[in-house]
């Protein structure tokens, strides 16, 4: 997988995630994933067409996920994942891809998204086969976040 693509996907998940907490995200030691992964209780999975096809999936926590729900409605507090905070989260993981896309374009790479899916759980596991995947931890003093990238070879 090119370093410009990875980079693209982290430039935009961690701007867009900034603007939205107020304990910023950095960006931790990126490892290859093996099949299948545990994820965290969140799990948010958009698709990726085009000139390169694969996934991104997004894992946190529950409190997290609370945290960056409440702060994409403007600090409304939020005490469960319902309805409108799935909606909230399913929108970041469309917004962090958008942009993502628009990275990739001044590169001269198109790509499409699919609507995100969003998964709530415990012991989830991740399988992506014939997708190399990267995770990419997003660190902040509230947690991490696991950004796993996977393209097509």
């Amino acid at each position: 997988m090119k370093a410009e693509y990875v980079n693209a996907f982290i430039k935009a998940s961690t701007e867009v995630l900034n603007n939205f907490v107020t304990d910023k995200f950095t960006v931790g030691r990126p490892s290859i994933r093996n099949n299948p992964y545990p994820t965290s209780e969140i799990v948010i999975i958009l698709g990726i067409t085009g000139d390169i096809k694969g996934q991104a999936v997004f894992s946190l926590s529950e409190e997290i996920a609370k945290t960056i729900a409440s702060g994409m409605m403007m600090g409304m507090p939020v005490d469960e994942i319902d309805e409108m905070a799935k909606s909230a989260l399913s929108e970041l993981g469309n917004m962090i891809m958008g942009n993502s896309a628009t990275l990739l374009f001044n590169l001269g790479v198109k790509i499409d998204i699919t609507p995100p899916s969003l998964v709530k759980g415990q012991s989830i596991q991740i399988s992506s086969s014939g997708i190399e995947t990267i995770c990419v931890p997003l660190v902040s003093p509230m947690g991490e976040i696991e950004f796993d990238i996977g393209i097509k070879k």
